[in-house]
C-alpha cells in the first residue's frame, strides 16, 4: 500500500522501489532502488540533459526489469541549482508521476549534499553562477537533517557563519570561488570537498521525505534572477 501524499513516509516491511532524478548542476544523474538494489546512471553533458534524461530513465528501468507503475514513489532534487536543471527535474518527475499514479518526494539539493557528506554537521555550498553561491547548513538529528541556516544566495565572501563547532564543508562553490574557501577556513577541520548532489543521495532522503501530489511539485528558487544585464557582464569583464 502506497503512503498518502502530504504525510511523512513510514518504514515499510520491504525496501521501497523509488526512481530519483537530480539535474540541479551540470553533473546530472538518475538512480533506481528496485527490489533492494540501487543503480545509478550519470548523464554526460553535452548533449543537454533535456535530450538524454527520458531515454536514460527508460534504459535504467529496462535494465532492472522495472515498470513505473510498480514503483512506490518518484523523487527529484528541486534545487536550489541551475534554473533550467531544476525545472527539468520537476517537469519530468511530475509528468511521469501523473501518468503512473504515483506520489512524489521533493528533495532539497543542498540537503542532498549534507546526506552525501557522511558528516554530523555539514555546510553545503553550490556555485550559483553570476559570482554568487547557494548555501545552507545542516546538523544530523534523531529524525533526519535539521536546518541550521536555511538555503540562501550570497556573494562568496558573505557566506553566513554557522554556530561554533566542526563543520564539514562540501559543494562546488569552494573550488569555484577562492573567497568562499577562505571564508570557511576556520569552520572546518579539513579542506572543503568538491561535491555534487547525486540522484543516489536524493534517493536516500526520499525514503522518509513527506510525499506530495505531483501537481504541487515545484522548483525551489532561492534566487529568481537568472541572468546578468549586458552592463553587468561588461563590468565583470565579460562580453555583451
Amino acid at each position: 500500500m502506497r503512503p498518502t501524499p502530504g504525510v511523512p513516509a513510514t518504514v515499510e516491511s520491504r525496501p521501497m522501489n523509488i526512481l530519483a532524478i537530480e539535474t540541479s548542476t551540470e553533473r546530472a544523474s538518475i538512480a533506481l532502488q528496485w527490489q533492494g538494489r540501487i543503480s545509478q546512471i550519470e548523464l554526460a553533458s553535452p548533449p543537454a540533459h533535456s535530450a538524454t534524461l527520458l531515454p536514460a530513465i527508460r534504459r535504467l528501468l529496462d535494465e532492472q526489469g522495472a515498470q513505473l507503475r510498480e514503483l512506490d514513489r518518484l523523487a527529484c532534487g528541486v534545487g536550489p541549482g541551475a534554473f533550467t536543471g531544476v525545472r527539468l527535474a520537476c517537469a519530468v518527475t511530475q509528468g511521469l508521476a501523473l501518468g503512473a499514479g504515483l506520489a512524489v518526494a521533493a528533495v532539497n539539493s543542498l540537503e542532498t549534499l549534507a546526506e552525501q557528506s557522511g558528516a554530523q554537521a555539514a555546510y553545503c555550498a553550490l556555485d550559483a553562477r553570476m559570482s554568487e553561491i547557494y548555501a545552507a547548513a545542516y546538523r544530523r538529528g534523531e529524525t533526519g537533517w535539521e536546518v541550521v541556516h536555511a538555503p540562501c544566495c550570497v556573494a562568496p565572501a558573505d557566506l553566513p557563519a554557522p554556530p561554533e563547532g566542526d563543520w564539514v564543508c562540501v559543494g562546488t562553490a569552494f573550488a569555484a570561488y577562492p573567497a568562499a574557501a577562505q571564508r570557511v577556513a576556520g569552520w572546518s577541520p579539513g579542506a572543503p570537498r568538491d561535491l555534487y548532489p547525486t540522484a543516489a543521495g536524493v534517493l536516500r532522503l526520499a525514503q522518509t521525505a513527506p510525499l506530495l501530489d505531483p501537481a504541487l511539485l515545484a522548483p525551489l528558487y532561492v534566487r529568481d534572477r537568472v541572468a546578468l544585464t549586458i552592463a553587468e557582464r561588461l563590468a565583470q569583464g565579460g562580453r555583451a
